[in-house]
């Protein structure tokens, strides 16, 4: 089964907060490491992982530095962030890393780029969320032009290089595919016009299909256009993004999704939680309206094989985005999820 709006078949990927649970710090990564593998080995197309700061909703506040152990431990699986959160990077320093990282993975590396969605985090850098959307336009831009040349030469209201010699290249060229993750038709008309690819997230199945048709059109008007960030990029990527939980029946699978989300729930709404402000855990935590939603897909591999084929329709999107570690699901749990919707569910999309 293929999509109709898609040149390719269907590709599964796996996105990853990395969110505190009750194994300690070494374990967490080996953990994930261990997942990792198994989707390496499984035809998993690629793993995305989030950035925060001094958050419980994520233990790898350096992206690439996990990644890199994650390079190391597979051969195929394209790695990336969803996001490096830009205004918080030197974007000589981003450049540099993100070559090694390409070199190190040779060239499975993908490079999702965003302004941050928390105030609070941004804060912590001494970062007003109003100066964000202007600090990652330059950002982007002297980080695209240093990978792009080899040369970091920039004039800009928050960073300024003259010319830089980087002696350090990307692998891919003229640098990783690029991606930004939005849930806003604003956001989408812009990163549709670059050439970006794209996943979506917190929104219902009907919203995403708006935001995916506006996202190919303009894709598609665009696609001849060789100035655009994404030029290299020939066919482009729409993917929507859910917490995935396979079990044996679907009973249990919902019984024990539940409780790995109410412990995820705790640590993505923590930061605003402490300050007194409850509306995203509350919203989070209506289990079954989420569920309803399609947010949550939890059941049999038939009941989620289901599920999938109706995101993929409604959605129109050609790549649907897993995440089976979360909260405080063993890695049993999250391994065994993982391998019976690789082993089940899958192969109905190819």
């Amino acid at each position: 089964m293929t999509n109709s709006h898609a040149e390719t078949p269907i590709k599964f990927g796996i996105f990853d907060w990395i969110d505190r649970n009750q194994l300690a710090l070494p374990e967490l990564y080996e953990q994930r490491l261990r997942l990792i593998e198994c989707a390496d080995q499984n035809g998993f197309y690629c793993y995305h992982i989030a950035e925060h700061h001094a958050s419980p909703l994520n233990m790898t506040p350096s992206p690439n530095l996990f990644l890199a152990a994650a390079a190391q431990r597979t051969q195929r699986i394209r790695l990336g962030t969803l996001v490096y959160v830009l205004p918080v990077y030197n974007p000589l320093r981003l450049a540099e890393e993100i070559c090694m990282l390409d070199n190190l993975s040779r060239g499975r590396l993908d490079v999702g780029v965003g302004r941050g969605i928390s105030p609070i985090e941004l804060s912590f850098f001494n970062l007003d969320v109003r100066d964000s959307r202007e600090m990652f336009r330059e950002a982007l831009d002297a980080l695209v032009g240093a990978l792009s040349t080899g040369k970091l030469s920039y004039e800009g209201r928050y960073f300024s290089f003259k010319g830089v010699d980087l002696q350090i290249e990307p692998f891919q060229r003229p640098y990783p595919p690029l991606w930004y993750p939005t849930n806003s038709s604003d956001s989408m008309a812009w990163l549709a016009q670059e050439g970006l690819h794209t996943v979506v997230h917190y929104q219902s199945m009907p919203t995403i299909r708006e935001l995916f048709d506006l996202y190919r059109r303009l894709w598609n008007e665009h696609s001849n256009n060789q100035a655009r960030l994404n030029a290299h990029v020939r066919e482009p990527l729409y993917g929507i993004s859910r917490h995935v939980y396979v079990g044996k029946t679907d009973a249990q699978a919902w019984a024990d999704a539940k409780i790995a989300l109410a412990q995820f729930n705790e640590n993505t709404s923590y930061l605003q939680s402490i300050r007194g402000d409850n509306k995203r855990k509350e919203y989070l935590s209506d289990f079954e309206a989420r569920r309803a939603d399609g947010l949550y897909i939890a059941g049999s591999p038939d009941t989620v094989r289901q599920e999938v084929k109706n995101h993929l329709e409604i959605t129109g999107s050609n790549y649907f985005v897993s995440s089976f570690a979360f909260g405080n699901l063993s890695t049993e749990q999250a391994l065994n999820s993982m391998r019976r919707f690789a082993e089940e569910v899958m192969p109905a999309f190819h």
